[in-house]
Formats: C-alpha cells, sequence, structure tokens
C-alpha cells in the first residue's frame, strides 16, 4: 500500500572504504563492511527503525520520530568508537539524516525527504552527523547538542537550506565550541567562493550556490568530453564542507594537478581543488593533452 507520512530518513556510509578494500583485499574488507552496518541495523531498529537497503558500504533507514533518528545517529557513531575491532582497523562512519514527508511503497521510500537526507550524508565527514536545522523543529524532547554549518543547496529545493553538525561524543571538553564550524554558503567571508573552469574555449563559472557540477561522456553533463576513456558520467565538482571538491565516478580515474605539484591520480575518491590547476579525465595530463580542463578558484 502507498502511504505518506512523516519520518526519518538516515544514510550511514562506511568512510574510506576504497582504501579499505586496496589494503585489506577484497574478502576481509567486505566482511568488515558487513559487520559494521550488521552493527547499524541493530541501532536502527533498536530505536523502533526499519532498514529500507544496503548499497555496498552504505545503510539507509527510516525511523519514526525526529528524537529516534537523531539518538540512532549519535548511538550509530558511539558503538563505532568503543567497539575493539572497529577501532583496531580505523573504521567510521559518516551519517546524514532529514525528517519529513516520505513515501512508502512497496517496502521502499521515496520523496523530498529522502534526497534531502542522502544530500545531509554526501556533506557529512568522517565520524560526522550532518541533518538539517527544521529536523531539530520537530523533535519532542531534549535534543542532542548542535552547531551550525551555514547553508547547503539541496537538488529540487530554490534555497539552500540551514544544516547543523550533531554532538554525538558524550565528552566534549577537547571540542571546539565555535558556531558554524564550517560555514558553506557564506559569500562575505568565505574565500574560494568561485572555480573557474575552461576546456577547449568553453568558460564555466560555479559558486558556492551552484548545483553538484557533472563531467563525463554522457550528453546530459553539464561538460561533456567525447572520448573512449572518458565514462558516461566520470567526475562531479561540488562546494562542501567550505571548498570546491572534486569527486571521480569513473573507471579510468582522473588527473588532478593543482599549481606546480606532482599530479594527482583520483579513483573513486575525492579531492579538494585549489589555487588553479589541471583536470584530466581518464588519462594522465601528458598523454591527454587536447582534452585539459583548466581550473581557478578565486
Amino acid at each position: 500500500m502507498t502511504q505518506s507520512r512523516p519520518q526519518t530518513i538516515l544514510f550511514a556510509d562506511v568512510s574510506g572504504s576504497t582504501r579499505l578494500f586496496e589494503t585489506k583485499g577484497d574478502v576481509e574488507a567486505r566482511r568488515l563492511i558487513a559487520l559494521v552496518l550488521d552493527a547499524l541495523s541493530l541501532i536502527c531498529q533498536s530505536h523502533g527503525g526499519r532498514v529500507i537497503k544496503t548499497i555496498g558500504d552504505e545503510i539507509m533507514c527510516t525511523i519514526p520520530t525526529a528524537l529516534s533518528g537523531l539518538q540512532a545517529a549519535c548511538e550509530m557513531q558511539r558503538k563505532m568508537a568503543r567497539d575493539i575491532q572497529f577501532v583496531r582497523e580505523s573504521l567510521a562512519v559518516r551519517i546524514g539524516l532529514h525528517h519529513g514527508e516520505a513515501l512508502d511503497e512497496n517496502g521502499d521510500v521515496y520523496g523530498d525527504a529522502v534526497n534531502t537526507a542522502a544530500r545531509m550524508a554526501s556533506l557529512a565527514k568522517r565520524e560526522q552527523i550532518v541533518t538539517t536545522a527544521v529536523t531539530l523543529t520537530n523533535v519532542e524532547g531534549k535534543a542532542p547538542e548542535t552547531r551550525s554549518l551555514g547553508k547547503a543547496r539541496v537538488s529540487g529545493k530554490l534555497f539552500p537550506i540551514e544544516i547543523v553538525d550533531v554532538i554525538w561524543q558524550e565528552d566534549t571538553s577537547g571540542m571546539t565550541t565555535v558556531q558554524s564550524a564550517v560555514k558553506l554558503f557564506d559569500t562575505h567571508t568565505e574565500a574560494g567562493g568561485t572555480l573557474r573552469l575552461r576546456h577547449k574555449g568553453r568558460l564555466v563559472e560555479l559558486n558556492v550556490n551552484s548545483q553538484p557540477f557533472m563531467m563525463g561522456r554522457e550528453a546530459s553533463n553539464g561538460l561533456v568530453i567525447e572520448a573512449d576513456w572518458v565514462s558516461r558520467t566520470h567526475a562531479q565538482i561540488e562546494y562542501k564542507r567550505g571548498h570546491f571538491v572534486i569527486a571521480d565516478r569513473s573507471t579510468n580515474a582522473t588527473y588532478v594537478r593543482i599549481g606546480e605539484d606532482d599530479e594527482q591520480r583520483v579513483h573513486r575518491d575525492e579531492l579538494h581543488l585549489r589555487k588553479s590547476g589541471t583536470i584530466s579525465l581518464g588519462q594522465a595530463s601528458d598523454v591527454n593533452a587536447n582534452e585539459l580542463i583548466r581550473f581557478e578558484v578565486s
């Protein structure tokens, strides 16, 4: 039966899983990730929630109330920080959640709340919980302490929304208490508010309010590069956590040179773009000179 109701959508994924596969091998990495996802699933269920799906190193849950969702997220982070095996293997998760209307249909959930929660998860860093300020307004009872992270752009929404960092640590004596630990959308104070991309005479300008910018072989990308070594959706650039970040999603990796530094190979990972340099999709720049993308952050 199809039904729309208010609920908390929570996404959690294992931080640095690509590196885990490289260092531990496929079998051991899959075993460790499965242990983490099993632990998170049990916590979700203990708060009255339901696991919707697990995808690779990520879990998606629905939890009835805003308060129980926040409590579950905090318990998940504490589990990762206390479990001896997780600590020994340097395993950690990042969590994003949002409370709002979502459509239940055939065991899955859909709608704006799901999209917003997924965006919160993409903004979260290792050992961090990110949620929307509006989620806090739906809490009945004492909510965990939070810090403002400014505003974030969410696909489908006309204006950026207020987001917060949820403080899950029980001992916060060693933490900074400065509000807005990360300012995402303060263009008056944030350095690096514009990113310019140049490719074969074309200029693209991105700012802190821009939607994620896709590059690849497919015609739907913001920048299309038609080459056999370029994936259909090869890489994405977006502004998050106070910086422009490039995320590789390709088969053949993305090569980035910042200033005069050595070129870096980015594969299924992210890199903070700073100053100026070049981006090469699928091949190192020395063999891909005709398709170089030049960038400049100002």
